[in-house]
């Protein structure tokens, strides 16, 4: 089926004039659909159905948290079709549909908001912390429960130690003897990182919705604010810890260089911006967080990186099956990134608590 076929489907507000391929995204297939009648846009999406086998799932949990936070942001007085994404039934009444083996779904455009791929002040990384610390205290009260594991596992630190010992002993690339050093490096750290599971499971910390992707490009920034105003790619959202946004955020934009960068003397953790982003998540989320999530804040930001260059270094141990690698250490330099980001917080650690507890609002 044609894409303007499949656009017409929709429960758009008046006639399709335009379909354009849109964004930066490298999973899904993303279109911008201009309408001739109406000042509303709309984006379509084909799901990677490669990638989230359980779209069904995907899909019923991004339509019950969207439908929450439109009834939170009705209820604050706010604008629901600009501070949450708006999901587009079907003319039939679905929330999505299913054409041969493709999944497609549309929300409503957000006009004049801007996306921004790099950190480029420690204002604009506040600002995102703030909204990404919203977004979790909007859905405070919504039972995570009800969500589906899209990708089962994805932060759970002892199943990916796991994973890497299996690598290390299968030895599938030969390469085994390469990495001796960074397999030490995360044997070391073992019981650390059980730390966030096992708060989960005894109960010390909350279980709560978590969106698992939260890089800067993921909020919208309202043009004529500058403020963020939309959390977007709601399509890792699942049952999980607010340590492991929070850690994410600081993995991805904390570092001072790529993440493939092969000189590591250019790699470091920027503690200014850690502190910009503390304080926006901090004011964002408010009385929502406990004293024991505030405690855990850094550990979050350590595990989550440490976790990244495990999945780099089992990826390299079993022969770059998982992440596109353009030469064959590829995967190698960015567990190397990773780790030396995790020497860096650990050496910065008691000034990073202090941060977070000098954070609150």
């Amino acid at each position: 089926m044609k894409t303007f076929d499949v656009a017409s489907q929709f429960d758009f507000v008046g006639a399709i004039q335009n379909i354009v391929p849109y964004g930066e995204g490298h999973i899904n297939d993303t279109f911008l659909v201009t309408m001739k009648d109406s000042s509303t846009s709309y984006i379509l999406q084909r799901l990677n159905t490669g990638i989230f086998k359980n779209y069904r799932g995907l899909m019923d949990n991004i339509r019950k948290v969207t439908q929450t936070l439109k009834n939170i942001v009705v209820n604050e007085n706010g604008d629901p079709l600009r501070e949450c994404l708006t999901l587009i039934n079907t003319k039939t009444g679905e929330p999505y549909l299913v054409e041969g083996t493709n999944c497609w779904r549309a929300y409503v455009f957000v006009k004049d908001t801007s996306v921004y791929q790099i950190i480029d002040s420690p204002a604009l990384f506040e600002n995102t912390g703030e909204a990404f610390g919203k977004f979790i205290a909007r859905l405070d009260g919504f039972d995570a429960a009800q969500l589906c594991e899209v990708i089962p596992n994805f932060h759970n630190t002892v199943d990916r130690y796991d994973k890497l010992m299996t690598a290390v002993e299968e030895n599938k690339s030969g390469r085994k003897h390469n990495v001796e050093k960074e397999i030490d490096f995360v044997v070391k750290r073992k019981d650390m990182l059980s730390s966030i599971v096992t708060a989960l499971a005894d109960g010390a910390i909350p279980l709560r919705v978590t969106h698992n992707d939260t890089k800067i490009n993921n909020v919208l920034i309202d043009k004529a604010t500058g403020k963020a105003i939309c959390i977007i790619d709601l399509d890792t959202i699942m049952p999980g810890s607010l340590l492991y946004d929070f850690g994410d955020s600081i993995r991805s934009g904390c570092n001072t260089a790529l993440e493939d960068e092969k000189d590591l003397s250019k790699v470091d953790f920027d503690i200014n911006l850690y502190k910009a982003y503390c304080k926006g998540f901090l004011r964002g989320i408010g009385s929502k967080i406990t004293r024991s999530e505030i405690e855990m804040l850094h550990l979050g930001a350590i595990i989550i990186t440490l976790e990244c260059g495990m999945r780099f270094l089992t990826d390299y141990l079993d022969g770059d099956t998982y992440f596109k690698t353009d030469y064959p250490d590829h995967n190698l330099v960015r567990c190397h990134t990773q780790f030396k980001l995790v020497e860096r917080m650990e050496e910065l650690k008691d000034e990073m608590i202090e941060i977070a507890k000098n954070s609150i609002i």
